[in-house]
Parts: C-alpha cells; structure tokens; sequence
C-alpha cells in the first residue's frame, strides 16, 4: 500500500520513482549506538538519517554525543554492514555486558541522572 500511495504521489507531481530520495541504510542494531541501552528503553527511540543511514538512540543526550565524533559511529556501523553480508550476526560495541558496569558510568552526565534504564 504504501508503495502504491508513493507511485500516486509521484504521479501527481509529475514524477517517477527514479526521482524518489533513495531510502536510507536499515540501522543494525537493537541499542543505542552510543550508550548501547536497549532501543525503547527510555520511550520510543529516536531516529535520525545520518549520510544515508538510519541511526537509533536511546535519548537527545545521545545524539549530541554521536554528533561530536560522527566518523567514529560510522564506522560501527560500516562493520555492522560487513558482519551482515558475512552472515554474522552484527554486534553493537556500545552495548554493555551484563556485568559492564563502566559502560553504565559512561552514560551518565547526559540528561540519565535520577532514573534508571
């Protein structure tokens, strides 16, 4: 259905599908890039397209730490993409262990102070 609403749109602005944006990389994970807490865990993430591909946060304290170093995250996610096609599950660096209590310290200081993940 939405393919076709896009196609009706396209056609009433007299354009095709080859003039559609293309859609942004799918982002791999199901953690914030950054501080690896489990999307959702704070409400509903936040999306944002990033040189044409989606990147996820737990929160806006994320976003402006991502944006301070957005080279680095990139890459995470270019070797997400590479896992992927090598058949391997991606795995997101930032999320923590279930004993990783420094990953936890890291995030704080954002706007998570006086509530719990």
């Amino acid at each position: 259905m939405t393919r076709t609403l896009l196609a009706s749109l396209f056609a009433i602005a007299g354009l095709t599908a080859a003039d559609a944006p293309p859609a942004a990389t799918p982002y791999p994970f199901d953690s914030c890039i950054i501080s690896g807490e489990p999307l959702g865990s704070m409400g509903e993430a936040i999306v944002e397209i990033h040189e044409g591909r989606e990147v996820k946060f737990c929160c806006k304290g994320c976003i402006k730490s991502f944006k301070k170093d957005p080279a680095k995250h990139v890459a995470t996610l270019d070797q997400a993409a590479k896992d992927k096609a090598a058949g391997k599950h991606p795995v997101n660096p930032a999320a923590p262990a279930a004993d990783d209590t420094k990953k936890k310290d890291e995030h704080k200081g954002h706007g998570h102070d006086g509530h719990a993940h």
